[in-house]
Parts: structure tokens; sequence; C-alpha cells
């Protein structure tokens, strides 16, 4: 699956659904002024108006003007409306969890079902190269479902029912987080978001004409004397309520012409980053032979109905369906599936025992899901046509073929992350310990004076505890090599991001100052800061995400010359050699290699920042180009891959399997 592509189709969607809002919000604006016009017909005299009574009167009192203030009123309350559920629902994925009833699950947590599922988010995660999202659990939920939310990877979570977590097997729960995984990084969620948005001002239309319905009663009960206007107050409030019904018939239509093809594609995506069709086929037979299904009865499910893994409501009629039917999602799965849905006893409570294997740490086994997904041929954009079926066909091989693929990549990575410490494991499991593991990091670099500097930031700066916890670190942290020390911490991140504000505000400015204290920042510090950055800043901060500005190379030649020249330069090879085939293959001309001593870490800084404004299909170009300059004397070493890990994250760009480096 050609993620990029995605993203860019995504781009597209956004424009079609535009096109639908303005539609379906021009007939909104012709139907109010219908019923106010029919308002006035009604509650005034209309004899007194040119053209008598019946259509003929009823045509007489139509005025450009006032369907020019209609139109302008109804426009404004609905983008208002729109606007401000885009900045509820704009602060993260956080905000999207929390108001459907989502609970945060933390590392600490006793629950073994949990536990599995946020090994497997873990699992994913670095399978996928980017941040562990957070994971939220919908504890009063017992139908099988689950959401990604959020408005980019970096304030992504995951969300699964209770009813998921307890009823799926490990595999069928991988393949239903794996295909929430797709919808991050295909650029699905921010089109949620914006979907969930407008569909709220078209809906608003509604609710206004009920409190007018409500209030015309109220005061026709009050009144005495019944006047013709406040009869008429009622009819006005039913009118509303019935264009607000036919507004909440455009929203469905609008949310199942927008969501069902991106279902079939994320459940093809789901089986490339598992490598096998069974797990996310069994959770949909699971679902189909499960009485409460995937139904989710939170009071705000229907509006972010088209955000979750199943249908959260039972429909009527196919044409409202926000995904596609669950025999037709499994026949692309398994074209040999009998018909039969898997019925299954259900598990209520957290009380029948799980195996080693299922609550184990997921770093371990994240880091073989990593190292089979990097070398693991996959089809070209040609799948995309065919909804996936490709992909599918390609990955149908056996649990054991499976799992032999992935212990035969053990040399290549297993034996790597096995290496770090168990301390370093266990300390980054909650916030003290991870942010005294960042800050050691650095600190581990220093010797003699630029060490003793470190330090007595640390002394000044640091939180309580947080500098004698470095202290003991540093032993265990200076023995790691360059290939360990982004995974560990990758597996930090669920802990930093249950810091609060000032805590985080506080460690954010510590590692700046230990960074800072020795007068300069090399290329790991600078790597190190922008992940933490990037990932960390949009759960505590309001930031403002990069736009897209440029669509073609010859705009970003000047900052590509630059990040690319450091790049070739961090290599053992032929630095001239490695940049002039990442050239070639961006099809630039003329570019030459910038000598080591321009090549500052201040002017890579900036031409990094100035690429993360490409186009989307332009970021895994320059990715590409970048991994090919890393591999050109045969060896891509940690530094290397480090640089292009930090690159790929300040551009907003999660680097996909086929384009992973191990």
């Amino acid at each position: 699956m050609d993620f990029f592509s995605q993203q860019d189709r995504a781009r597209r969607n956004t424009r079609y659904l535009v096109v639908l809002f303005i539609l379906a919000l021009s007939l909104i604006v012709l139907l109010v002024n219908a019923l106010v016009t029919a308002f006035l017909w009604v509650g005034g005299d209309y004899n007194i108006y040119v053209g008598g009574t019946g259509w003929k009167g009823y045509l007489a009192l139509f005025s450009w003007d006032r369907f020019a203030i209609i139109g302008l009123a109804v426009v404004s309350t609905v983008g208002f409306v729109s606007l401000v559920r885009w900045l509820q629902l704009a602060s993260g994925g956080k905000a999207v969890a929390e108001s459907l009833g989502g609970r945060r699950v933390l590392r600490q947590s006793a629950d073994p079902y949990e536990k599995r599922c946020l090994n497997i988010v873990e699992e994913l995660s670095l399978a996928a190269n980017m941040p562990v999202p957070a994971l939220y659990v919908l504890p009063e939920e017992r139908g099988i479902n689950a959401f990604a939310a959020g408005v980019n990877p970096t304030d992504a979570v995951v969300a699964v029912t209770r009813g998921a977590a307890l009823q799926l097997t490990r595999d069928e729960l991988q393949g239903v987080v794996a295909h929430e995984f797709s919808h991050i990084l295909n650029g699905d969620m921010r089109l949620g978001i914006r979907l969930a948005s407008l569909l709220k001002g078209i809906t608003f239309i509604g609710d206004v004409g009920h409190f007018l319905l409500r209030m015309g009663a109220y005061g026709v009960g009050r009144s005495n004397r019944r006047s013709e206007s406040s009869a008429a107050l009622p009819v006005v409030g039913l009118g509303l309520m019935i264009i607000g019904w036919l507004g909440s018939l455009a929203a469905g239509f609008i949310k199942a012409a927008i969501s069902r093809q991106k279902e079939y594609l994320a459940d093809a995506s789901a089986v490339q980053f598992t490598r096998d069709t069974s797990g996310i086929a069994d959770a949909l037979k699971v679902i189909g032979g499960f009485v409460p299904g995937s139904l989710v009865h939170s009071a705000r499910a229907p509006e972010m109905s088209h955000i979750f893994f199943g249908e959260v409501r039972h429909r009527l009629w196919e044409g409202f369906a926000t995904h596609p039917p669950l025999d037709r999602r499994i026949r692309r799965l398994d074209k040999n599936w009998n018909g039969q849905f898997i019925q299954r006893s259900e598990v209520r409570y957290a009380t029948e025992p799980l195996s080693a294997n299922d609550v184990q740490t997921g770093v371990g086994r994240a880091a073989l899901v990593a190292a089979a997904m990097a070398n693991v041929a996959l089809p070209d954009e040609a799948a995309i046509a065919t909804d996936g079926q490709t992909i599918i066909e390609d990955a149908e091989f056996s649990q054991d073929q499976r799992v032999t693929e992935m212990v035969a990549e053990n040399d290549l990575l297993g034996e790597t992350v096995e290496q770090i410490p168990e301390v370093l494991h266990n300390a980054v499991l909650e916030p003290l310990g991870a942010t005294a593991v960042a800050l050691a990091l650095v600190t581990a670099r220093r010797q003699d004076d630029t060490l003793n500097a470190a330090l007595t930031v640390l002394k000044e700066k640091a939180a309580r505890g947080q500098e004698e916890l470095v202290a003991r670190l540093l032993p265990k942290v200076s023995s790691l090599g360059p290939g360990q020390r982004f995974p560990l911490m990758a597996s930090a991140m669920p802990a930093l991001k249950s810091m609060s504000t000032p805590q985080y505000r506080e460690f954010k400015t510590t590692l700046l100052s230990v960074i800072q204290s020795d007068g300069q920042i090399d290329l790991f510090e600078w790597c190190l800061f922008q992940l933490l950055r990037h990932y960390l800043d949009p759960e505590y901060l309001r930031v403002e995400n990069s736009r897209p500005r440029y669509r073609h190379m010859a705009k970003v030649r000047a900052p590509l010359r630059q990040v690319l020249s450091v790049l070739a330069h961090q290599g053992t090879g032929d630095s001239a050699r490695a940049f002039a085939l990442a050239c070639e293959d961006l099809k630039l001309s003329g570019l030459q290699l910038l000598p080591l001593a321009q090549c500052s870490v201040a002017e890579f800084s900036r031409g990094v920042h100035t690429l993360a404004d490409c186009y989307p299909l332009l970021k895994p170009r320059i990715l590409k180009a970048m991994a090919l300059a890393a591999a050109d004397d045969g060896e891509v070493c940690p530094v290397e891959r480090e640089l292009v890990v930090a690159v790929a994250a300040v551009m907003d760009c999660p680097l996909p399997p086929e384009l992973a480096l191990s």
C-alpha cells in the first residue's frame, strides 16, 4: 500500500467533501427561505401583497434581499458551529476519545487485557516507524469496535472498546489495531475530523428547530388567546426540524460516500502490517457472530461513526452505512470463507488468565515485527486500483510461516533490542524515568568540562529526584550503541505523554539547557530534541502544523542540497557518490555537494523544516533519496538511520515499511 498516495487521495477527498458540503448547504438555504416565506404567508395578512392568495400569493412574497439575508444568516450559523466543533476536535485525538467516554490506559495497568492492547500498539508503532500513540479503552462498551483519532500522527490516539479487548484473540486484536494504524498513515484522521465538524454545522439547523418547537408549544400553553403568529412559531420549529432531518440525511450520504472506500483500503493495509489475513478477517467474523456486534452506545458515537472500525448503530438502509457490509469485507480478506460467523462465548470480566506471550512487554516483539516488515517485498501502486486485493493475496501465508520469518529476522534487530539493559526498559515505563533517560542520553556523550557543565545544569534545573536518577542511569546509557537509542525513546513515548503540562514545560526547558550547556548542538542532540518536540508538543501545547506549499522539487533545491550533503557526510563511503545518487533519484541536475565545513546543524535544521512544507507526494521521494544515499556504501549505519528517522518525523511523514532502514 502506497501510504503517501493515500494521503494525497485523502486531500482530494477533502475537496470532494467541501463540494458535497456546499451543495448540502445550498439546499438548506433554499429550504429555510421557503420556510420563512411560508411563515410570512401563513402568519401575516397575505391579502395585502400583490398577487392574492394561493401559490401566486406565496411566490409574491419572495424577496431577493430577504433571500440574501437569510442565506448569510444560515451560512454564518453553520460556519460558526462547524468552526467551534473543529476547534474542539482539533485539539487532538485525546479530546475525541474522552468525548466518547474513553479512559487512558497507562503502562502501569494491572489489567492483563489492557496490557495486551498496549503491547500490540507498541509492536505496530515500531513496525510503522512512528511514535507510540496513546491508547484509550471505552470501558462501558460491550460491542467490538475501535477507532483512531487525531489531526496528524503526532497527536493520534488509538481506542478500543472493552468488548474488543475481552472478546478478541491477540492476532484478531492485532489486525483491528493495524487497521486503525493505516488510517493514521493514510491521512484519514484529519479528514474524519473535518467531516464531523462540517456535518455538525448542517445538523445544527435541526437543533434550532427543536428549540423553537418547544418554545412555541410552551408559549401557546401559557397564552389564553392564541395569535396567528404564536401559532406559527411551532410550525417554523417543526419545519426547521424537518430541514435538520434532511440535513442529517445529507450528512449520512456524505459520510457513506467518503468513508466506505477507505475502509477497504484500511483492511488491506492491516494485512500489509501484520502479513496475515486471518487476524482481521477473524475479527470481522467474530463481530458477525457476536450479539452486541460492533454497536457503541455513547451518545456521540453516531456523530463520529465514520472513524470507527465497524458500524456503531444498526442501519435500516444500507445507503446510510458508513462501512461496507461485513460479508463483503470478509470475502475480500478470505476468498474461501464458508459464510459462517464465529460464535464465541462472551467474556464479561477480565478474570480469564492470558498467556505470558500475551502480556509480555511489547518492545522485544515490536523489534521482530519491525525487522520482518523492513525486508518484505511489497506490491506496487497497482494494488490500490483493486482496493487492496493484490496486497491481500500477496500476504496469504500461514501463521507458522509468519513466525518463521520473524524469527529469521531476529539477527537483524532483535539482538540489538535485547542488549538494552533491563533497568532502562523499566525506567521508561513511568514519566520520571523516561525524562531521566532522555537527559542521560545527552549527558552521557559529554566528557570533562562539557560533562561538568551538563551536570551543573541538571543540579540547577532538574526536577526533584531527576538529577539522582540521571546519575544512576548514566553508566547504562553510556553503554548504548547508536542503534539502540531511538528504539528506547520510542518505547518511552507513552510515559512522556502522561506528564502534566507544567512537568513537560519544565522537562523541555531542562533538556534544551543541557543540550546548549557546551555552547553547540550536534546532530544527535538535534535529532533527539526534534523527535521529542515534534511528538510531544501537540500533546501539551497549541502548535501550528506545516502546510503544503511546495509542489515541485525545483522549489526546494537549496534545502535539499543542505540536507543531502549532511547525510552524505555521515556515511563511511564516498560522500560525493552518495550525494549524486540521491540527486539522480530526485532528477535534480546541477547540485554540488557542500563541503563538510558548510554543513552546520542550524542550516540543516532550517532545510528540514522547509522540506516539511512540501506536498505529501514529494515527501516519500525525498526520504527514498535519503535512504539511497545512506545505503550507498552497502550499509546503513545507525547514525544515518537516526538522521533519516528524525527528518521523517519533522516532515510529519512516517516511514512506511518499504522505506524502513534496518
